[in-house]
């Protein structure tokens, strides 16, 4: 029963941790990554429709992204898109496909990513921690309820706060390893 509450903690604790390196994925770092605009939300015949759902992202070049469109009525919605996005990238549309340069960064936008990257790690930690209060809470409940006793409660709370440790040293490093890639010129 108690296995069962820590394995469910660690399986919800890497899914947190995985949301957040698809999160930091779409932050960009001067390089074409089909990351940054792959979830990009395209209104779409009155949908909201992924990109990636509407066209094949390639990257050509290490500073290039291009765009073709499956449907070539999608160009101007998802031209849009882009313009509305906060990645601070100007489409080039050809008629056929949509071309995306990646300029390089300055240290001004550079240090606004580093703290857009603090705050999507502090999500990250938030989310481990709302798993070990639910798990915490869920062991409180079984040992109220006899089914485990004080002292094995008291055990697989020391077992879960050093797994929670353990994932948000995890997500420090993702942070980091970003954050990293960020200020490298």
């Amino acid at each position: 029963m108690i296995d069962d509450v820590l394995a469910d903690a660690k399986d919800r604790m890497s899914k947190a941790v995985e949301a957040l390196r698809k999160e930091l994925a779409t932050i960009r770092t001067g390089r074409a990554h089909p990351g940054l605009i792959e979830h990009l939300r395209v209104e779409y015949y009155g949908a909201p429709t992924p990109l990636n759902q509407l066209a094949t992202i390639s990257v050509p070049e290490p500073r290039l992204l291009t765009i073709q469109p499956w449907d070539q009525q999608s160009l101007g919605a998802i031209e849009k898109a882009i313009l509305k996005s906060d990645l601070g990238l100007n489409p080039n549309n050809d008629g056929n496909t949509i071309r995306l340069a990646i300029p390089q960064l300055t240290e001004e936008r550079r240090k606004e990513l580093v703290k857009v990257v603090h705050k999507k790690v502090e999500e990250g930690r938030v989310g481990v921690r709302n798993v070990r209060r639910d798990r915490h809470d869920e062991l409180r409940r079984l040992q109220k309820e006899k089914e485990i006793s004080e002292d094995a409660q008291y055990l697989a709370q020391e077992e879960l706060q050093k797994l929670t440790d353990s994932f948000i040293q995890e997500v420090e490093r993702v942070g980091e390893e970003k954050e990293a890639e960020l200020l490298a010129v």
